[in-house]
């Protein structure tokens, strides 16, 4: 979350933030109510040295008459204190409920709006594919070559499970080693992470797992949420710790499962694997020193751009606009491949993103760096960004190295772990 200080000292700057975001937070109401908890935080002190005072008194007290007097009136002032500081804990817990939905500030070159007006980078080394066939969607192509199991999987968990046979679970397995690979090779600890999380922990990295909007499964009865993204686990990885500044940036990768409900999400072009309720994925992190951040964001980018190129998927890199940023990221790019199958006549569908949250986690989940030579610790600063989703991932491979015979090239960097060139 931003800090407190910074809120109401930029008040304005806050709420335009928040109406460019399109986030509803009365910034005024809580500048106002800190205005009036900080005053109660005042009087509370005061009339603690106050009591504290004629506490000093009692035993100086001439007889019992006064030293009763003494008594009752440092009771009174204690009393009042305690009044005041329940008053005070009462408005500092309004206060943190609006300071919690206030979002993130947004990076200046970030365009203004909704999905819809993202802002087009570029595009990856491989061109959209030109069939001289008529191509077919992951789904026929999974029938084909048998591949996946939707039937079985409603039957078992209910819609939007699936299971993966025969060479969809190498091709699931490749992507992960893969993927896992690349990132150890430059400079990513491999981490296999919980697939559970303590809600004050999704709380600490933006979640929000009991509101009426989420997208979280949560454990009846219980403090426990199955993760929508590694991004949870590994922030709060390090919740509560402080970094030499020498040990920064810290960089993992991390492998998961990862569940969503995805309410209202039914449609066309969320057909078969592109929105289930679990899939595989290897989720960058990294914890880094401010001045770092932007330039650690970049080289996210190029990752998952690499990633991509060595897989021979197209796809167009967008700049997420103001709007579909999400509480935590001051900015994020998305990966957006070209699945043929998807629509009518293909469309981009996003594959990765990567985002820089600057201190927004850092703050609430308490996590600092000290430097030597230098008072005090400051917050580090949090970035995440998809290494490959294995579900979307899939998708895009499968349709855009399908063939005419209805067979799939396995790309290159695949076929090591994979074991074959083809499938079909």
């Amino acid at each position: 979350m931003l800090d407190r200080k910074y809120i109401v000292e930029n008040a304005d700057a806050v709420r335009e933030n928040c109406i460019r975001r399109g986030v509803d937070c009365d910034v005024a109401q809580l500048v106002q109510w800190e205005q009036q908890r900080l005053a109660k935080l005042q009087e509370a002190q005061e009339l603690n040295r106050q009591a504290n005072e004629v506490s000093k008194q009692i035993g100086k007290a001439k007889d019992n008459d006064e030293r009763q007097q003494f008594i009752s009136k440092g009771r009174e002032l204690r009393e009042a204190k305690d009044a005041a500081q329940k008053e005070h804990d009462s408005l500092d817990a309004q206060i943190l409920d609006i300071q919690r939905l206030i979002p993130n500030l947004t990076h200046a070159d970030a365009p203004t709006g909704g999905e819809d007006d993202a802002k087009e980078l570029g595009f990856g080394k491989t061109p959209v594919p030109s069939f001289d066939f008529t191509p077919l969607d992951h789904l026929e192509l999974g029938e084909k070559h048998d591949l996946f199991d939707f039937e079985a999987g409603a039957r078992v968990a209910g819609a939007g499970f699936y299971f993966l046979k025969n060479d969809a679970v190498r091709l699931d397995l490749a992507l992960q080693q893969f993927a896992v690979s690349m990132l150890s090779e430059r400079g990513f600890t491999p981490v296999s992470t919980p697939d559970l999380a303590l809600t004050e922990i999704l709380h600490g990295t933006g979640f929000n797992p009991r509101g009426p909007e989420t997208q979280i499964y949560t454990i009846e009865n219980t403090e426990l949420n199955l993760v929508a993204t590694a991004e949870i686990t590994l922030g709060g990885m390090m919740a509560g710790q402080t970094f030499d500044a020498t040990e920064l940036p810290l960089k993992l990768c991390g492998l998961s499962h990862c569940f969503r409900t995805e309410a209202g999400a039914a449609g066309r072009a969320s057909k078969g694997l592109y929105r289930v309720h679990q899939f595989s994925k290897v989720e960058m992190f990294a914890f880094t020193s401010p001045e770092d951040s932007d330039a650690i964001h970049e080289q996210m980018r190029q990752i998952e751009c690499d990633l991509f190129d060595a897989l021979e998927v197209p796809y167009r890199v967008v700049d997420t606009a103001s709007g579909d940023l999400g509480g935590p990221a001051y900015r994020k790019y998305d990966l957006e491949a070209w699945m043929p199958g998807r629509g009518d006549g293909g469309q981009w569908g996003e594959v990765t993103s990567t985002s820089n949250c600057t201190d927004y986690q850092a703050r609430r989940l308490d996590v600092r760096f000290k430097t030597a030579g230098q008072k005090g610790t400051q917050f580090v600063h949090t970035l995440n960004g998809t290494a490959v989703a294995t579900g979307r991932a899939m998708i895009a491979i499968l349709e855009n190295h399908q063939t005419a015979d209805g067979s799939i090239t396995v790309p290159k960097v695949l076929q090591p772990w994979m074991g074959k060139e083809k499938i079909g």
